[in-house]
């Protein structure tokens, strides 16, 4: 697939994604954090890859090994930005990072966040309340 197949697709998923999640409910003006995903069978290569994103300004995690179900190795990495779930803003990084990984032949496996909203603040309230005295 080309480069401009893959940024075609990986736009159209970037309005989806933020689309479900503000259907689903999570807060629209908060900040959220942002994991671009990469990997690669070439350690070497993903690890240019990690100084680039580091250069564009996201802060990278460190390299991480797993064994796919074929039994075959594969490394990765996260590119991390915060900021609110803005399509336009997740348009820029995508296309940055698919040309960094085209550039440095390893796979950008596109971007995920997680649900901020009422959920996670009403089960901190409840272990709050649950101080182990009767109320």
């Amino acid at each position: 697939m080309s480069i401009e197949s893959l940024l075609k697709a990986q736009l159209a998923e970037n309005r989806d994604i933020v689309q479900a999640l503000l259907d689903d409910g999570s807060e629209p003006d908060a900040e959220y954090t942002i994991e671009h995903h990469f990997s690669s069978h070439n350690f070497d290569r993903l690890e240019k890859a990690a100084v680039d994103a580091f250069k564009l300004g996201f802060e990278v995690n460190d390299a991480e090994e797993m064994e796919l179900e074929d039994g075959s190795v594969i490394f990765c990495f996260d590119a991390i930005a915060y900021h609110k779930l803005d399509v336009a803003l997740l348009d820029k990084a995508t296309e940055q990072l698919l040309q960094l990984a085209t550039k440095q032949k390893v796979d950008y496996d596109g971007w995920g966040t997680y649900f901020v909203g009422d959920e996670i603040d009403d089960e901190e309230d409840e272990e709050e309340e649950d101080d182990g005295f009767p109320h």
